[in-house]
């Protein structure tokens, strides 16, 4: 099945275009960045304010909860307020669980979305055996439902998102497809064919999830029933719940950026758990960093495309050290560059050397190779390091491992029995590379490009090695210089995360030259690898990123739920807002704490409600008892 134009040439899929409001998407038209308020819609004055920030930052189209009538009807003070005051951006409703809300706001704001998986479903997370005839049935009662505010919307030129959440697929979706990107596809086009049956085509898609591996495999999978089907509508792009600060930048790139970098996506929202005003100048980074694949260097076509697509598979690799085989991929720093390196130049890679106990603290995102170049270390290092030295320093002394050329790779006789690693790009693949290559137990490859697109470069590079059975692990060197942290961490997260999602990659290595500090380059290193779900090295939170149905200060409670477990390696820790992006929105989650009530608080274990309405105040620590009643806490060292 084909998902985008092309593996090797960059190139947007063509959408047909949409009108919101003022504003064209799809088509030939820009990227266009959204986000949304987090005040309550009734509070007109502070939504207004709020919209007004965001706009200024960048908004496109901004994004209005709408939970009741109420709510839907005071739409058009908002509107009329900042038409007033010169404001001519487009806004669109968010409507959960209320059709007769939707149809009120239908006739006001130029834009509605709607999420499948409970616009005319209550979710009751209920295992239901349908038959085909029943479930026809349960077909036709959503179509009875939702037809209404598909003619309002085509009566008024209104706009719609149908947008899919991963979190909160209908128990008949469930039933029927389980879990999955297939089934959040579905859970679209059952509306979508509403839709067209009512020759109603003002349609934008969306299929959000916190897991970017899912939200990733279900565009793709969407974007090839589209094309399968005849279809082209526009793709609204998101990360549901990335969180805050770098986790929420890092998640966000590796998921977005996967897909614009495959030109699909026409507009884009970076869910942060930050005021909304923030994400705009985050989005437009991630936009920019693609803007420069245009015109790129070629690349040769693929004959014979062996990846996996739409589900994960990591590539079947040699076991070289800890590299390869079935261990996590590993993150390489580099100190060539520094003037001098010392004990203390660790510590910023996760070393702590303790001079009392004569030993080496090692951290959970403690770095597992550095490149030294020609340095000399010339004292004990952590054990768990391996150094590795440019071939010519590496043979005078014999320590640690060497980095080849492909040339000295070739031609050197003297080579390390252990590990050699070996430079190279695509152009570097000659016959006599590879015949090498695939006897050679111990050599892993470190690719590099120069292509603008460098994201096809190299995976055209891996395609290479699995068609030649070539099972040499890989680790992905990306070099960057002269960005700022903000957009290192975008481009690098985009760059790399992109391959990883495909199952390719036993590594990592950013060059970084004047582009932040070691220790933000490491920590970046991990971070791209847990956003992928390659290698789980912290906590992870989903959190939503707030909104007019939010029960609590979203920022300050996840600030204090992070204070409590960042140290909780591997745990998955849900911090929603509200029942709407409850349960189902942390699907992935182990624990949960949703807003159920102003001040009050409901924990769950994955699905599964475990105590009610705490006040607010005693929810962190019945949350950390929870963690330790299921065997989950560990004490801070």
């Amino acid at each position: 099945m084909k998902y985008c134009n092309s593996l090797t040439q960059f190139s947007r899929f063509k959408t047909r275009e949409v009108k919101v409001g003022n504003l064209l998407f799809g088509g030939d038209n820009p990227i266009h960045v959204q986000s949304m308020t987090t005040t309550d819609t009734m509070d007109t004055e502070a939504t207004v304010a709020e919209s007004i920030r965001m706009i200024e930052a960048g908004c496109k189209l901004v994004r209005i909860t709408a939970p009741s009538k109420k709510e839907a009807e005071n739409l058009k003070n908002i509107k009329n307020e900042l038409r007033k005051k010169g404001y001519t951006t487009p806004i669109v409703a968010d409507i959960h669980y209320t059709p007769n809300a939707a149809e009120i706001a239908a006739q006001i704001v130029e834009k509605v979305r709607v999420n499948p998986g409970n616009y005319a479903d209550k979710k009751r997370f209920e295992e239901i055996e349908y038959t085909d005839e029943s479930y026809q049935e349960e077909l036709e009662r959503i179509r009875e439902k939702f037809t209404p505010l598909v003619k309002i919307c085509k009566e008024y030129g209104t706009a719609m998102r149908i947008g899919t959440n991963h979190g909160s697929l209908s128990d008949r979706i469930l039933s029927r497809y389980g879990d999955t990107p297939k089934g959040m596809v579905e859970s679209a086009m059952e509306f979508l064919r509403i839709c067209r049956d009512q020759n109603y085509h003002n349609i934008i898609l969306s299929m959000k999830a916190s897991n970017t591996r899912v939200m990733v495999q279900a565009y793709r999978l969407l974007v090839a029933k589209m094309t399968k089907e005849g279809m082209d509508y526009p793709l609204h792009l998101g990360v549901t719940e990335a969180g805050e600060g770098e986790d929420g930048r890092i998640k966000s790139a590796v998921g977005i950026g996967s897909l614009l970098s495959d030109g699909i996506g026409d507009t884009i929202r970076v869910s942060l758990t930050e005021p909304p005003e923030f994400e705009m100048p985050v989005a437009h980074m991630l936009v920019n960093h693609f803007n420069q694949f245009k015109d790129h260097e070629k690349i040769d076509g693929i004959k014979e495309n062996p990846l996996s697509s739409f589900e994960y598979k990591k590539r079947h690799t040699n076991t070289v050290l800890n590299i390869g085989g079935k261990n996590v991929p590993v993150v390489k720093a580099d100190f060539s560059l520094k003037k001098k390196i010392t004990p203390a130049s660790f510590f910023a890679l996760g070393y702590n050397y303790s001079v009392p106990l004569d030993k080496w603290h090692i951290s959970d995102m403690a770095a597992d190779y550095v490149f030294v170049g020609d340095h000399n270390v010339d004292f004990e290092v952590p054990g768990t390091l391996g150094i590795i030295y440019n071939y010519k320093k590496w043979k005078q002394h014999k320590k640690g491992y060497p980095c080849l050329t492909t040339k000295e790779y070739l031609n050197e006789e003297v080579q390390s029995k252990k590990m050699n690693m070996v430079y190279a790009c695509l152009s570097d693949f000659s016959a006599e590379l590879k015949d090498k290559l695939r006897v050679d137990k111990t050599a892993v490859l470190l690719i590099d490009t120069n292509n603008k697109n460098g994201i096809a470069e190299q995976r055209r590079l891996f395609i290479e090695l699995i068609n030649n059975e070539i099972k040499t692990p890989v680790i992905i060197r990306r070099a960057y210089t002269d960005l700022s942290e903000n957009q290192l961490q975008l481009s690098a997260a985009s760059d790399i995360g992109a391959l990883l999602l495909d199952g390719l990659g036993d590594g990592i290595f950013i060059y970084a030259v004047n582009s932040g500090s070691d220790q933000m380059v490491n920590s970046l290193g991990f971070g791209i690898l847990q956003a992928s779900r390659t290698r789980i090295s912290k906590t992870e939170y989903i959190s939503c990123p707030s909104c007019g149905r939010t029960l609590f200060d979203l920022q300050e409670t996840t600030a204090k739920i992070r204070k409590e477990t960042d140290h909780l390696k591997g745990v998955k820790i849900g911090i929603m807002g509200c029942i709407v992006n409850g349960p189902g929105e942390m699907a992935d989650a182990d624990y949960g704490y949703v807003g159920t009530g102003k001040g009050k608080i409901t924990l769950y274990k994955e699905q599964t409600v475990v105590e009610k309405n705490i006040p607010e105040e005693k929810a962190v620590t019945a949350l950390i008892d929870l963690i330790k009643q299921h065997g989950d806490w560990v004490e801070k060292n």
